[in-house]
């Protein structure tokens, strides 16, 4: 019992330590940001506006306590919606979803359609 909560203590003071002194990427680089009064479901902040003369919205589902935007839903036709969500990337940012997904840095995105379509997008929040 006695080693069951030393160890419990210090594993918590390594994660204490991790996260207070956590220097990496800035949270403009790890993801599509989401402003504090966004509902899950909205679908009007952030639209994928791509060259192709399509308007892609993609609604949130899950908001990060920083504002990024962490799963959500694509919609690729009127009421046809593809669940992706961040993947964690060096730089940029990369929403993935079955068959479907989109890199991006700041508002500069390339949607894919599996393996043999892309399209060059920018990333439109109102």
């Amino acid at each position: 019992m006695r080693a069951k909560l030393l160890n419990l203590f210090k594993v918590s003071a390594v994660a204490c330590t991790a996260v207070a002194f956590n220097t990496g990427a800035t949270s403009a680089d790890l993801g599509l940001m989401v402003s504090r009064g966004v509902n899950a479901g909205s679908c009007s902040e952030i639209v994928l506006v791509c060259e192709n003369g399509r308007q892609y919205p993609l609604c949130p589902i899950a908001v990060s306590v920083a504002g990024e935007l962490v799963t959500a839903s694509l919609y690729t036709a009127p009421h046809r919606a593809t669940y992706v969500r961040l993947v964690p990337m060096g730089v940029g940012y990369r929403y993935a979803g079955k068959g479907i997904w989109f890199d991006g840095l700041r508002e500069n995105a390339l949607l894919n359609f599996g393996d043999r379509s892309s399209v060059a997008c920018t990333v439109s929040q109102s």
